[in-house]
Protein backbone atom coordinates (compact mmCIF):
# COMPACT_ATOMS: atom_id res chain seq x y z
CA UNK A 1 0.00 0.00 0.00
CA UNK A 2 2.80 2.50 1.10
CA UNK A 3 4.84 1.90 -1.67
CA UNK A 4 1.99 2.93 -4.36
CA UNK A 5 1.23 5.81 -2.13
CA UNK A 6 5.10 6.75 -2.56
CA UNK A 7 5.04 6.07 -6.33
CA UNK A 8 1.73 7.97 -6.53
CA UNK A 9 3.07 10.74 -4.69
CA UNK A 10 6.67 11.62 -6.23
CA UNK A 11 5.29 11.18 -9.40
CA UNK A 12 2.38 14.57 -9.01
CA UNK A 13 5.19 16.39 -7.53
CA UNK A 14 7.32 15.76 -10.59
CA UNK A 15 4.02 16.44 -12.43
CA UNK A 16 4.24 19.98 -10.86
CA UNK A 17 7.96 20.34 -11.88
CA UNK A 18 7.44 19.58 -15.71
CA UNK A 19 4.41 22.01 -15.37
CA UNK A 20 6.61 24.33 -14.03
CA UNK A 21 9.41 24.12 -16.96
CA UNK A 22 6.60 23.89 -19.99
CA UNK A 23 4.74 27.02 -18.56
CA UNK A 24 8.46 28.81 -17.75
CA UNK A 25 8.78 27.49 -22.03
CA UNK A 26 5.19 29.24 -22.63
CA UNK A 27 6.07 32.72 -20.78
CA UNK A 28 8.33 33.44 -22.94
CA UNK A 29 6.78 32.87 -26.00
CA UNK A 30 7.50 36.30 -27.35
CA UNK A 31 10.61 36.50 -25.92
CA UNK A 32 13.20 37.70 -28.31
CA UNK A 33 15.76 34.97 -29.22
CA UNK A 34 14.16 32.91 -26.12
CA UNK A 35 15.67 28.89 -26.90
CA UNK A 36 13.05 26.82 -24.74
CA UNK A 37 13.85 24.19 -22.28
CA UNK A 38 13.92 20.43 -22.50
CA UNK A 39 12.36 18.06 -20.02
CA UNK A 40 11.65 14.26 -19.72
CA UNK A 41 11.11 11.99 -17.31
CA UNK A 42 13.02 9.31 -15.88
CA UNK A 43 12.78 5.94 -13.79
CA UNK A 44 15.17 6.38 -10.79
CA UNK A 45 15.18 3.62 -8.12
CA UNK A 46 15.08 4.41 -4.51
CA UNK A 47 18.59 3.81 -2.34
CA UNK A 48 18.86 2.70 0.56
CA UNK A 49 18.30 -0.73 2.95
CA UNK A 50 14.22 -2.36 2.13
CA UNK A 51 13.58 0.09 -0.92
CA UNK A 52 15.28 -1.77 -3.84
CA UNK A 53 12.16 -2.62 -5.20
CA UNK A 54 10.58 1.02 -5.25
CA UNK A 55 10.96 3.27 -8.45
CA UNK A 56 9.91 7.00 -8.36
CA UNK A 57 9.82 9.46 -11.76
CA UNK A 58 12.10 11.98 -12.18
CA UNK A 59 11.58 15.08 -14.13
CA UNK A 60 14.84 16.48 -15.38
CA UNK A 61 15.67 19.24 -17.96
CA UNK A 62 18.44 17.61 -19.95
CA UNK A 63 18.92 20.39 -22.16
CA UNK A 64 18.04 23.45 -24.45
CA UNK A 65 16.22 23.34 -27.57
CA UNK A 66 18.67 25.07 -30.06
CA UNK A 67 16.07 25.17 -32.80
CA UNK A 68 16.39 28.28 -35.24
CA UNK A 69 13.48 30.78 -34.54
CA UNK A 70 11.57 32.77 -37.11
CA UNK A 71 13.39 36.11 -38.19
CA UNK A 72 11.06 38.93 -38.15
CA UNK A 73 11.38 42.37 -40.05
CA UNK A 74 11.37 45.28 -38.12
CA UNK A 75 13.96 47.67 -39.86
CA UNK A 76 15.14 49.45 -36.46
CA UNK A 77 18.69 50.12 -36.78
CA UNK A 78 19.45 48.35 -33.50
CA UNK A 79 17.74 45.40 -34.38
CA UNK A 80 19.88 42.27 -35.03
CA UNK A 81 19.48 38.32 -35.64
CA UNK A 82 22.06 36.14 -35.93
CA UNK A 83 22.12 33.86 -39.53
CA UNK A 84 22.23 30.46 -39.16
CA UNK A 85 24.20 29.18 -35.97
CA UNK A 86 26.16 31.40 -33.20
CA UNK A 87 25.81 33.69 -30.53
CA UNK A 88 26.28 37.23 -29.25
CA UNK A 89 28.67 37.53 -26.42
CA UNK A 90 27.24 39.55 -23.71
CA UNK A 91 28.67 40.72 -20.08
CA UNK A 92 26.30 38.59 -17.65
CA UNK A 93 24.71 40.58 -14.41
CA UNK A 94 27.63 38.44 -12.83
CA UNK A 95 30.59 40.04 -14.53
CA UNK A 96 31.04 37.09 -16.96
CA UNK A 97 30.86 36.02 -20.52
CA UNK A 98 28.08 34.87 -21.60
CA UNK A 99 26.29 34.25 -24.93
CA UNK A 100 22.30 35.06 -26.37
CA UNK A 101 20.52 35.05 -29.23
CA UNK A 102 18.59 38.03 -28.03
CA UNK A 103 19.83 41.12 -30.75
CA UNK A 104 17.03 43.90 -29.38
CA UNK A 105 19.77 46.09 -28.79
CA UNK A 106 19.29 49.58 -27.36
CA UNK A 107 22.02 52.13 -26.27
CA UNK A 108 21.86 52.72 -22.42
CA UNK A 109 21.85 56.32 -20.85
CA UNK A 110 25.51 56.20 -19.72
CA UNK A 111 26.17 55.42 -23.51
CA UNK A 112 26.91 51.10 -23.36
CA UNK A 113 25.30 49.65 -26.25
CA UNK A 114 22.92 46.51 -24.23
CA UNK A 115 20.72 43.56 -25.20
CA UNK A 116 16.83 44.39 -24.37
CA UNK A 117 17.86 42.68 -21.16
CA UNK A 118 20.18 45.09 -20.11
CA UNK A 119 22.90 42.82 -20.47
CA UNK A 120 26.23 44.92 -22.42
CA UNK A 121 27.04 43.86 -25.60
CA UNK A 122 30.80 42.97 -25.79
CA UNK A 123 33.02 44.05 -28.20
CA UNK A 124 36.71 43.39 -28.96
CA UNK A 125 38.00 45.48 -26.05
CA UNK A 126 34.88 44.80 -23.68
CA UNK A 127 31.68 46.40 -23.58
CA UNK A 128 30.60 48.23 -26.57
CA UNK A 129 30.38 52.50 -25.61
CA UNK A 130 28.53 54.57 -28.00
CA UNK A 131 29.11 58.00 -28.26
CA UNK A 132 26.00 60.63 -29.16
CA UNK A 133 25.73 59.58 -33.00
CA UNK A 134 23.38 60.80 -35.89
CA UNK A 135 23.10 57.21 -36.76
CA UNK A 136 24.73 54.10 -35.65
CA UNK A 137 25.09 51.65 -38.19
CA UNK A 138 25.75 47.35 -37.70
CA UNK A 139 27.32 45.68 -40.30
CA UNK A 140 26.63 41.56 -40.98
CA UNK A 141 30.10 40.70 -39.42
CA UNK A 142 29.33 42.56 -36.50
CA UNK A 143 31.18 45.88 -37.02
CA UNK A 144 29.32 49.03 -35.60
CA UNK A 145 29.61 52.25 -37.44
CA UNK A 146 28.38 55.59 -36.47
CA UNK A 147 27.88 59.19 -38.22
CA UNK A 148 28.96 61.85 -35.30
CA UNK A 149 26.59 64.40 -35.07
CA UNK A 150 27.03 67.20 -37.40
CA UNK A 151 28.98 64.99 -40.01
CA UNK A 152 27.59 64.28 -43.72
CA UNK A 153 25.87 61.42 -44.59
CA UNK A 154 28.32 59.73 -46.18
CA UNK A 155 30.87 60.38 -43.22
CA UNK A 156 30.93 56.86 -41.08
CA UNK A 157 33.42 56.33 -38.18
CA UNK A 158 33.91 52.73 -37.59
CA UNK A 159 33.79 52.18 -33.99
CA UNK A 160 34.02 48.82 -32.66
CA UNK A 161 32.84 45.09 -33.89
CA UNK A 162 30.50 42.76 -31.69
CA UNK A 163 31.81 39.90 -30.22
CA UNK A 164 30.09 36.88 -32.03
CA UNK A 165 30.87 33.45 -31.32
CA UNK A 166 29.61 29.64 -32.25
CA UNK A 167 31.06 27.13 -29.63
CA UNK A 168 29.81 23.72 -30.23
CA UNK A 169 26.09 23.36 -28.92
CA UNK A 170 26.92 20.45 -26.12
CA UNK A 171 29.58 22.51 -24.34
CA UNK A 172 26.54 25.15 -23.83
CA UNK A 173 24.75 25.36 -20.78
CA UNK A 174 21.53 27.27 -19.68
CA UNK A 175 21.75 29.83 -16.87
CA UNK A 176 18.79 31.05 -14.57
CA UNK A 177 19.37 34.58 -16.54
CA UNK A 178 18.55 32.95 -19.59
CA UNK A 179 21.98 33.36 -20.99
CA UNK A 180 23.98 30.29 -22.46
CA UNK A 181 27.96 29.99 -21.39
CA UNK A 182 30.34 27.74 -21.73
CA UNK A 183 30.12 24.64 -19.02
CA UNK A 184 33.98 24.82 -18.27
CA UNK A 185 33.66 28.41 -17.78
CA UNK A 186 35.89 29.83 -20.17
CA UNK A 187 35.00 32.45 -22.94
CA UNK A 188 34.22 31.24 -26.75
CA UNK A 189 36.60 33.11 -29.45
CA UNK A 190 35.17 35.05 -32.40
CA UNK A 191 34.44 33.08 -35.22
CA UNK A 192 34.27 35.60 -38.17
CA UNK A 193 32.04 32.90 -39.63
CA UNK A 194 28.94 34.21 -37.34
CA UNK A 195 26.77 36.79 -39.50
CA UNK A 196 24.12 39.54 -38.21
CA UNK A 197 20.88 40.33 -39.74
CA UNK A 198 20.51 44.17 -39.64
CA UNK A 199 16.72 45.49 -39.06
CA UNK A 200 15.68 41.86 -37.93
CA UNK A 201 14.57 39.77 -34.87
CA UNK A 202 14.94 36.63 -34.33
CA UNK A 203 11.87 35.31 -32.50
CA UNK A 204 11.24 32.60 -29.04
CA UNK A 205 11.50 29.29 -30.90
CA UNK A 206 9.09 27.80 -28.43
CA UNK A 207 5.83 26.40 -30.35
CA UNK A 208 2.89 27.78 -28.60
CA UNK A 209 0.59 25.43 -29.77
CA UNK A 210 2.73 22.42 -28.43
CA UNK A 211 3.12 24.22 -25.08
CA UNK A 212 -0.50 24.16 -24.38
CA UNK A 213 -1.14 20.24 -25.53
CA UNK A 214 1.92 19.92 -23.51
CA UNK A 215 0.20 21.49 -20.76
CA UNK A 216 -3.35 19.79 -20.84
CA UNK A 217 -1.39 16.56 -20.88
CA UNK A 218 1.17 17.10 -17.65
CA UNK A 219 -2.26 18.50 -16.12
CA UNK A 220 -3.90 15.03 -17.03
CA UNK A 221 -1.49 13.09 -15.62
CA UNK A 222 -1.12 14.88 -12.66
CA UNK A 223 -4.92 14.13 -11.57
CA UNK A 224 -4.17 10.52 -12.55
CA UNK A 225 -1.12 10.67 -9.47
CA UNK A 226 -3.94 12.29 -7.49
CA UNK A 227 -6.39 9.31 -8.33
CA UNK A 228 -3.93 6.96 -7.16
CA UNK A 229 -3.28 8.34 -3.86
CA UNK A 230 -7.31 8.57 -3.46
CA UNK A 231 -7.64 4.73 -4.35
CA UNK A 232 -4.52 3.78 -2.02
CA UNK A 233 -6.25 5.94 1.02
CA UNK A 234 -9.36 3.89 0.05
CA UNK A 235 -7.99 0.95 0.29
CA UNK A 236 -6.32 1.41 3.01
CA UNK A 237 -9.38 2.01 4.90
CA UNK A 238 -11.18 -0.87 3.33
CA UNK A 239 -8.10 -3.03 4.44
CA UNK A 240 -8.29 -1.26 8.69
CA UNK A 241 -12.20 -2.28 8.39
CA UNK A 242 -11.43 -5.77 7.25
CA UNK A 243 -9.28 -6.04 10.64
CA UNK A 244 -11.56 -5.04 12.86
CA UNK A 245 -14.43 -7.53 11.21
CA UNK A 246 -11.89 -10.24 12.11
Amino acid sequence: MDRMLYVAMTGAQQMMQATAANNHNLANLNTTGFRADLSQFRSMPVFGAGYPTRVYAMAERPGVDFTPGVLQSTDRELDVAVQGEGLIAVQGFDGNEAYSRAGNLKISSNGILTTGAGQPVLGEGGPVAIPPAETVEIGTDGTISIRPLGQEANTLAVLDRIKLVNPPLAQLKKGEDGLLRLADGTAAPPDASVSLASGMLEASNVNGVDAMVEMIALARQYEMQVKMMQAAEELDASSAQMLRMS
